[in-house]
């Protein structure tokens, strides 16, 4: 995973830099398994996002709903590797899939 100064300063001062920190490292192992590897822009943006979920998920708080119908193109293998995300984090309603789902879409889409 590569890391710019901003990305670096989203974990160095998040509140959850722990449970940040853990959470890359799982999607870092899951984007390995599928050979998906984000740019350093997309890992910032992604690491910005998975900060913002799990503030939510210590919070108990839910985003609005999100409808499924609006990411039938996005693959499999991004939605598999959202779902496992959410699960991980904890605490977060099936919607943070689908919008977590985007980051993995793009990144997939760098290798073709």
């Amino acid at each position: 995973m590569k890391l710019n100064d901003d990305a670096q300063k989203i974990i160095d001062e998040s509140p959850n830099k722990v449970a940040l920190e853990a959470s890359l490292e799982k999607i870092s192992e899951l984007l390995v398994e599928q050979s998906i590897q984000p740019t350093e822009l997309q890992w910032t943006i992604l690491i910005n996002h998975v900060n913002e979920m799990i503030k939510r998920s210590i919070a108990d708080e839910k985003m609005s709903g999100v409808d499924p119908v609006m990411f039938e193109e996005v693959s499999e293998e991004a939605l598999t590797i959202a779902d496992k995300v959410v699960q991980y984090i904890g605490n977060l309603p099936q919607d943070e899939m689908y919008v977590l789902s985007i980051h993995f879409e793009a990144a997939r889409q760098n290798e073709l």
